[in-house]
């Protein structure tokens, strides 16, 4: 695993654009889109967490299959390891899947069940070539040991194990190639609250013993801001605010952001003194195929003006953060 100073980003992505074709079309049709997600930009740094959040429909999830290339982007790049990911053949993604692996939301989906659990976590290893043949059993038994489970327990099948014990595996398999960047899609959202927490603490002390990256997927904003350092907020498939943590949760500025804040029970901000509970978001996000001319958020917002309905704002930078508003809260 490569060791990069903290100034440097392990991934780059520049206006990371996605979108679906819909529809019908005949010989004199023009194709209708789906616009998933638009000009979306970020840098995951070096031992640190990147998450991501949004309602659902927000594009999250479809931005970070587009980073790993499973799934299409119609424009963009991709900066991973000093190559754009998005112009890559099959063969040299083959390559690049060794440094970048993805931990999923369902552990018993994202498992053979006709496999053994020790086949399922070396299998990595045979598709990419890693280390030598004959340690690759000896490796499998040392991540069994790493993520908390027995290596007697390698020869089970997916259906012998608990949920977390799955995903467990799940991360252990992640972990086979030793790679750089691990995309967490959800990675606790089907399990129980305690082991959640099991979890969470799991992959951060893997992250502070091996120096991970992770890119961090989640509509749980209790779980973001226990494990996340920097925080994408997205939506209608774009980026409206994008900070630390500390910045998110203490001091958000989009009203979208400190609308998702105001509609998550367990935080204790909305306890704070002197803090001041908006009204709760009510309606639907416009249609992704009939984007409104301002902002996309103006029907929805508590702060809305003219302006917003005419004129799309910006990602406007200010020292360390972003956000897309012309009246920030």
């Amino acid at each position: 695993m490569k060791t990069l100073p903290q100034t440097q980003s392990v991934m780059n992505v520049e206006n990371l654009s996605v979108r679906f074709e819909i529809g019908q079309k005949t010989l004199w049709d023009r194709p209708q889109y789906l616009h998933a997600v638009r000009d979306v930009s970020f840098k995951v740094r070096p031992a640190r967490t990147l998450g991501i959040v949004g309602e659902s429909g927000s594009g999250k999830t479809t931005t970070a299959m587009a980073t790993i290339g499973l799934q299409s982007a119609y424009r963009g790049r991709v900066e991973f390891g000093g190559r754009d990911l998005l112009g890559l053949s099959r063969e040299e993604w083959r390559a690049v899947r060794r440094d970048l692996q993805v931990i999923f939301q369902d552990p018993y989906s994202s498992l053979n069940p006709r496999d053994r659990v020790g086949t399922a976590v070396r299998e990595p290893m045979d598709l990419t070539a890693f280390g030598d043949k004959g340690d690759r059993p000896a490796r499998v038994a040392e991540l069994f040991n790493l993520v908390g489970l027995r290596p007697d327990q390698m020869s089970l099948f997916p259906h012998q194990f608990s949920g977390g014990q799955r995903q467990r595996i799940s991360i252990a398999r992640a972990l086979a190639t030793q790679p750089e960047l691990i995309v967490c899609d959800e990675p606790v959202s089907a399990l129980d609250v305690a082991i959640q927490a099991q979890i969470l603490n799991l992959l951060r002390r893997l992250q502070d013993e091996m120096g991970l990256s992770y890119l961090f997927i989640s509509h749980d904003l209790g779980v973001v801001q226990f494990i996340c350092d920097d925080i994408l907020v997205m939506y209608l498939g774009e980026v409206v605010e994008h900070a630390t943590r500390q910045e998110i949760f203490g001091d958000p500025k989009h009203p979208y952001t400190r609308a998702l804040l105001d509609s998550a029970p367990s935080l204790a901000r909305r306890k704070s003194a002197g803090y001041k509970r908006q009204a709760a978001l009510a309606g639907d996000p416009p249609s992704p195929v009939d984007l409104p001319q301002g902002c996309a958020f103006a029907g929805r917002c508590a702060h809305v003006k003219a302006l917003c309905r005419q004129e799309k704002p910006r990602l406007r930078r200010e020292g360390g953060r972003a956000v897309a508003c012309h009246f920030p809260v």
